[in-house]
Parts: structure tokens; sequence; C-alpha cells
């Protein structure tokens, strides 16, 4: 049996408790709504230069001007674009580190490696897609192929010779997709670097590859290779001439990735929708769509609920990918 003394003892305490716990969700409350009151952090997971280094600076300047606090941009690259996002995940779930990240990152690591440091739908609070993006199917200017069709029957013709490279997951999983929707026997090579694929292709040891657009057009535009399709479900303006897989006989291969912001698990829903309001803001500036859409990128500024309705699509299918090709890096 309790005593007098024990029960006022263990009352007080309760009573304690649930004050900290009511001055914890105010501060909770108070910090969402005059967030922010400090720097905020946006870690790209790859080196300077690429698409998602470009949209973080475009969004952390438009940003910065509107929120009054400085948008610092920093660059993570490494392990596939692994060590950024562990870097996010494992930061305080206050709004002050944000992460921008692609397909690649939140659904095509998942789908590939055994063992990663992070759950995309677990660890992180998606906010919105910035924009979304297409590839390309290029062969070597010496191959004989000069469209899909010309490509499939080479390869079921010459299965020793059609070969595809690339220096990332993504190409790899695209070029299994490509060969389970064709049966076009494809030997995938896998590159260390961008440089070492494209110089394959230039010089005619790859008869394909798949690859961004905005890297491979210079290439196309100089005869160095050949575009064969691209991924979009409608041509490109800087690559008019080039069918889409769709308009090449494959209509379910209308394939685009994404770039987009996240936050930590636990990051309070009001700085959530503080920052969703902001990028979806953001993204339908008119300055910000030409130089989007100068890139081949299309803008995009969805809601938390939609981007996550993406993701969880793109986790599935890219799953799928992988599992039917058996591709998987321990």
């Amino acid at each position: 049996m309790m005593c007098r003394s024990h029960r006022y003892w263990l009352a007080g305490l309760i009573a304690l408790s649930v004050t900290v716990v009511a001055g914890h969700s105010s501060a909770q409350t108070e910090d969402a709504k005059s967030y922010p009151s400090r720097a905020i952090r946006i870690v790209v997971p790859a080196s300077p230069g690429g698409v998602n280094d470009i949209l973080a600076r475009l969004v952390g300047q438009k940003m910065s001007e509107s929120l009054g606090q400085p948008v610092v941009i920093e660059n993570k690259p490494g392990a596939a674009t692994i060590l950024g996002a562990e870097t996010v995940a494992r930061a305080a779930p206050d709004g002050y580190t944000i992460l921008i990240a692609p397909t690649a990152t939140m659904a095509i690591n998942p789908a590939v490696y055994s063992k990663l440091s992070y759950t995309p739908q677990k660890d992180f609070i998606p906010i919105s897609a910035v924009a979304t993006y297409p590839y390309v199917l290029t062969a070597s200017a010496e191959a004989p192929a000069k469209s899909v069709g010309d490509l499939i029957a080479f390869a079921k013709a010459h299965p020793d010779k059609a070969n595809a490279g690339g220096a990332s997951m993504t190409f790899q999983l695209l070029t299994e997709m490509f060969k389970a929707k064709t049966g076009a026997p494809i030997q995938y090579i896998p590159y260390k670097g961008a440089n070492d694929a494209n110089l394959a292709l230039i010089s005619g040891q790859l008869t394909v590859s798949f690859l961004d657009v905005g890297p491979a057009t210079p290439n196309i535009k100089a005869g160095k290779i050949k575009a064969l399709a691209v991924t979009a479900p409608k041509r490109l303006a800087s690559l008019s001439e080039v069918p889409t897989m769709a308009e090449s006989g494959l209509k379910d291969m209308t394939v685009e990735s994404w770039a987009g912001l996240f936050v930590p698990a636990g990051t309070p829903s009001p700085i959530v929708q503080k920052l969703q309001d902001e990028v979806m803001r953001i993204v339908k500036l008119p300055d910000i769509q030409s130089k989007l859409q100068a890139l081949e990128l299309t803008p995009v500024g969805n809601s938390s609920k939609e981007f996550s309705d993406m993701l969880a699509k793109d986790l599935a299918m890219w799953a799928q990918v992988a599992r039917e090709a058996n591709v998987k890096v321990n």
C-alpha cells in the first residue's frame, strides 16, 4: 500500500511531467511560427554543377529572399549520394537542415543496395518535388542503329555485339527496363565515372547508353553520338527531332526522374507546411520556370502528400525492375 507522502510525490511528478510536455509543445509551436530564425542548410548529395546543385541554389536564393535568413548550400558527394542523405537523416528535425535529392537517392538506392543506412519513408518527410527530367537513349556514331527499332533488331541479331554502359545504377536499371520491355539482349557494362562511360560511347566501345539530356546534348549536336529516343512524355525543345519512347513503339517506357526537398523525420508539421508552401511559390515564379525549362527540367512544386505519393510509386517501380533483373549491391 502506497503511503500518503509517496502519493503526493507521485502526483507532483506527474504534474511536472505534464507541464514539461506542454511547455515543449508550446516551444515547438513558437519555433514553427518564428521559423526560420537562423541560417538554413540545404545539403546536396553530389558535386557542384549537377542538376540537384543547380536546383538547390535557385530555390535557396529565393527562399533566403523570402524568409529573411541565409540559405547555405553544402555539397556532400560520395557513395552514390548516400553520404549526403545520411547527413540529413541524422540531423536535428528542426527545419534547419534540408536535403535536395533525386530519384536515385530515394527510390533507386533502396532498390539495389542490400544494406542502406537510411530508409526514405521512415527517416525523411518529403517537402515538395522541384522538377522532373527525362533521359535520352543514345548510340555511338558508328552503331548501325538509327532508331529504337533498329537497335532492337541489331541486338537480337548480334547478341554478342550489343552492349550498354553507364556510371550510375539509374542508367543500369533504365537499361534493364528497356531489355525487359523489348527482349533485346544487351550486355550492361558499369563504369566508375561518367567521363569514362561517355568516352567509351563516343569511341564506339559501347553501342548505346542512357544519358542525362543536358550533358548529352552537345555531343549529340556535334554528331559524336546519336539520339534514338527520349523517355519524356513529349518531345524536348532542345532535341525536337528526336522521338519519344512512345513514338518509337514503347508506350510504357515514359520515365522521368525528379529532384525534391526532404527534411528529417520528426520535423514539426507547421515547418514542413511552411517549407512546402515556399517551394510551391518559388517554382511558380516566371524567372525560375524559364531557367528550369532552359535546362529541359519540368517545374513541379507539389504538396508534401503528392510528393510522398510520387516517392511511393517510384520505390515500388524500381524495386520491381531491380528484382526482376537481379540487380543487387551488397
